[in-house]
């Protein structure tokens, strides 16, 4: 019996790389580490939700007037449709510190322009091809469809987005206080 656990342990012991022993991490990597590590844990995210008019924004609303309980980490900005929101608006939000950028709009076939929501899936994709281009995290921008009646979908996609944005952590295009221009 005792001939199993020393042969265990010499398994154990023999297995791995032969390259010797690990090396600790410098200093610098470790105090590196611990400041984002310090980062992520005092971060709210500054985050920008652009809602349709006619839907989401009402369904914003919705849920503020049935009292539903939702992540106040945002700013919403009314817009007549999802598709008349551009990948330049999107960027602007990042530049001005927007840690992640979320568009939302009416569900298909609920378009009060009729094929304003197929235009934001159109330029929903020419954002994050830029968003990736740029180096960010494709998970910092989100289209959803929420509709006027939908006030705890509403509050679901935010409380959502706001945690897979605070799990990225700040932003790194820049994330210090600028002056708007």
């Amino acid at each position: 019996m005792a001939g199993k656990t020393e042969d265990k342990k010499k398994r154990k012991a023999g297995s791995g790389s032969t390259a010797g022993p690990k090396k600790k991490p410098s200093a610098k990597k470790a105090a590196a580490k611990k400041r984002t590590a310090s980062r992520k844990k005092d971060f709210t995210p500054n985050i920008v939700v652009f809602a349709c008019n006619w839907c989401s924004y009402a369904g914003a609303d919705n849920a503020g007037v049935n009292r539903i309980q939702y992540s106040p980490n945002f700013r919403v900005i009314r817009t007549m449709c999802s598709g008349r929101v551009t990948p330049a608006f999107v960027l602007k939000a990042f530049k001005l510190g927007a840690d992640g950028v979320m568009v939302s709009g009416c569900h298909f076939g609920d378009c009060h322009y009729i094929f304003g929501n197929y235009k934001a899936v159109e330029q929903f994709e020419k954002t994050k091809a830029l968003v990736k281009t740029l180096g960010l995290d494709e998970k910092r921008v989100a289209l959803e469809w929420v509709s006027a009646a939908e006030g705890t979908r509403w509050g679901e996609v935010i409380d959502n987005f706001v945690a897979q944005v605070t799990s990225l952590g700040p932003s790194p295009l820049n994330h210090s206080k600028k002056k708007r221009t």
